[in-house]
């Protein structure tokens, strides 16, 4: 057994035998940490692969296409229903799924609650390596948590867990977090590319061997990103992020890779005393408490998947007394903020030049889909000119550089569920216009480009 030194990416985990100070894999600056590899004989197996033993897989040989049976997908209900339209239906026999977020969103409040009810037809472990089983007791207690058939594990060492895991022979396994997992053969600590690498690829191998569904929870750096190599985020099945603020209650939880469904889905959950709830219309929730005639706000609509989702988008606009005023934007693109206020002062003269912006999407919902241009283009407007927008107006459309509104697909979803939260005015772009059904209670305003919306908002028509 010989052991050696390397220098590992923290970012991409290119391997080199010398330190530098970029990385030839990923170009990142001063992501190259020191690790110690222990060597095994070829004829030693894996490392962690190896704490299998006669466990190890069962060969296989190649198919020709057509020979290959298929069945469908043989998924589990977690009867929480946001949580089955983000995974695409339920949770898949046999997947990985990385579910990660800040600290204190709710990733294991989250991931605890699924137990009651999978617990009543499923065997669950739940290993933790950051809570003693007496900490996760009285969590479990504070959410109302009974099942019988959930079994709590406290350990850190992959090689126990992986003998745990043979001898419990769980239907669902979760793992908080996997940035704790070590394999005692692997000379570096917890949380380093080498052990995050390796764990992901026992649990991966077990999960699909032995149909063992698998949670992994994941921490973030402060960029949001899941910690770690990206090979994790390759390795796993599904990536879900839990977004949002600590201090609001709501939190969205969206798929940013799915091999069984969409990544376009979200769910929305209300952070309460007695951990997560559903909100079955994310809509009504994230526009209420919307402030009575106040210049700069504007109801925009999303598509998340198959569902159209209404929120606030709200705007401030006030003169500058420094040279380079100042552009802030939360929930969209920083750069696309940016674009479009220069879209604003060029095509409809609005001097802006000399006028701080910031603009923001209430509920801590991010939105990075072009059809929404409109509406931050109505709330600077409204805000700029201090006139409040009418509360019963929404704004759809992408606005190009020349100032044009662009189709927006989906277009009749978004403005059919406009029309059932009781909005009675929709701005929508012209060419859109003549594809259109006629609508009952919602009348639809078509616009060229936003000359003619800010032209229609002026003359007064948005607060009839």
């Amino acid at each position: 057994m010989k052991t050696k030194t390397v220098f590992v990416c923290s970012e991409c985990g290119t391997t080199s035998p010398k330190w530098m100070g970029k990385c030839t894999g990923c170009g990142q600056w001063n992501t190259m940490e020191e690790e110690t590899v222990i060597q095994t004989p070829k004829s030693g197996g894996g490392s962690s692969v190896a704490a299998l033993g006669a466990k190890s897989f069962i060969s296989s040989s190649p198919k020709k296409l057509n020979e290959i049976e298929t069945e469908d997908e043989d998924r589990i209900l977690t009867k929480t229903s946001e949580l089955d339209r983000v995974l695409g239906g339920g949770i898949v026999v046999g997947s990985l799924v990385l579910v990660g977020g800040d600290p204190g969103i709710g990733k294991s409040t989250l991931l605890l609650q699924i137990c009651e009810k999978l617990g009543e037809s499923q065997n669950i472990l739940y290993v933790s390596g950051e809570e003693s089983q007496r900490q996760i007791k009285l969590r479990a207690e504070r959410l109302g948590i009974t099942t019988p058939n959930l079994k709590i594990y406290s350990e850190t060492n992959m090689s126990i867990i992986t003998e745990c895991i043979f001898k419990e022979k769980p239907d669902i396994l979760i793992v908080d977090s996997v940035q704790t997992m070590y394999n005692p053969e692997i000379g570096s600590a917890p949380g380093n590319v080498s052990q995050i690498r390796d764990t992901a690829s026992v649990l991966m191998k077990i999960a699909k061997e032995h149909s063992i569904a698998v949670f992994l929870v994941g921490h973030v750096t402060k960029e949001g990103a899941i910690a770690g190599p990206k090979v994790l985020e390759h390795i796993v099945d599904t990536v879900l992020y839990f977004e949002g603020d600590r201090n609001q209650i709501y939190r969205i939880l969206r798929a940013v890779k799915n091999r069984f469904g969409s990544t376009n889905e979200i769910g929305v959950f209300e952070m309460n005393g007695d951990g997560l709830h559903e909100v079955p219309n994310p809509s009504l929730a994230l526009i209420s408490g919307r402030p009575h005639n106040a210049p700069g706000s504007c109801i925009i609509c999303s598509m998340e998947g198959t569902r159209p989702v209404l929120a606030e988008v709200q705007a401030l606009v006030s003169r500058s007394f420094f040279g380079n005023p100042r552009r802030m934007a939360s929930g969209i693109d920083l750069g696309r903020a940016q674009m479009l206020i220069a879209v604003l002062e060029k095509t409809a003269g609005l001097n802006l030049a000399s006028h701080d912006a910031y603009i923001n999407i209430v509920g801590g919902l991010k939105i990075f889909e072009t059809a929404i241009d409109m509406g931050i283009i109505m709330a600077l407007v409204s805000s700029f000119k201090n006139i409040p927008l009418s509360e019963d107006l929404i704004a759809i459309g992408e606005v190009g550089l020349t100032g044009e509104l662009r189709s927006c697909p989906f277009l009749e979803n978004r403005i059919n569920e406009a029309e059932k939260l009781g909005f009675k005015k929709c701005i929508i772009p012209a060419y859109d216009a003549k594809k259109l059904k006629k609508f009952d209670k919602i009348k639809v305003y078509p616009c060229q480009n936003i000359r003619d919306a800010i032209e229609f908002f002026t003359n007064g028509n948005s607060r009839e």
